[in-house]
């Protein structure tokens, strides 16, 4: 309480250097699961739209710690720790779900079908697919950069000064973060050329569309100001829809 912010920022910083480190390793350690995805399930190292992919994903993870992280270094800290708060541990299946398992069955699925030639899609739907994924990907560091309190998992941290992000995307939905990862989830399929993939990717979706639900319940119950700012928000992910 009799603390000063400088202070407590001074006396966490080299738990907040090593958060970031353990941060940065989970990313490189997705990342490496997701190509071994692509890769290993279609048996083909010159794919070229499984590199675009890769390329979005990697470009992404780099804009995040350069606008975000590097900007907000006690993010990384906080989207280091595994555990969400009492209240919310539901969230762990689901975080796991929407920000791993689920999209990397997408691949594996895309990657098989790449094997076994049993889809087509049309290389203009293939570069559209590519921009959809691209623009996910903005908007979800847009979010990141616009809220200090962008966590891995739900939690509510009053003590640490955890407000309502009102500014950037937030203006349009309550979730826009999670709606960067519905685009993304729902072009990664045409973008690799699979019908096929469109299956785990849609249950992804429908991961994705409970977690937004029951994050938004839990902050509504809990976030001072949420409320209001719901009142003023209608729409939790899609505008003019949900």
């Amino acid at each position: 309480m009799g603390i000063s912010a400088s202070a407590e920022h001074s006396h966490n910083r080299p738990h907040t250097r090593g958060a970031t480190s353990r941060w940065l390793a989970s990313v490189a350690i997705i990342g490496l699961i997701l190509g071994a995805s692509l890769f290993v399930s279609s048996g083909h190292l010159g794919w070229r739209m499984a590199w675009a992919y890769m390329v979005v994903f990697a470009s992404t993870q780099v804009l995040i710690a350069l606008l975000v992280i590097r900007e907000n270094p006690d993010l990384a800290a906080e989207r280091a720790q595994r555990e969400a708060s009492p209240a919310a541990r539901w969230d762990r299946a689901l975080a796991g779900v929407v920000g791993l398992f689920g999209p990397a069955a997408t691949l594996v699925v895309a990657g098989l079908d790449k094997r076994f030639g049993r889809s087509e899609v049309s290389p203009p739907l293939q570069l559209t697919a590519l921009a959809t994924a691209v623009l996910a990907s903005l908007l979800t560091v847009w979010a990141m950069a616009s809220n200090r309190f962008f966590y891995g998992h739900v939690r509510i941290e009053m003590e640490r000064g955890h407000t309502v992000a009102t500014t950037g995307p937030y203006q349009i939905v309550r979730h826009p973060g999670y709606l960067g990862g519905v685009m993304f989830d729902l072009a990664a399929p045409a973008l690799l050329g699979s019908l096929w993939a469109f299956v785990p990717a849609a249950l992804t979706v429908a991961a994705l569309v409970v977690r937004t639900s029951l994050e938004d319940r839990t902050l509504q119950e809990g976030l001072g100001g949420y409320r209001d700012y719901a009142q003023r928000v209608r729409c939790r992910l899609l505008p003019g829809v949900w």
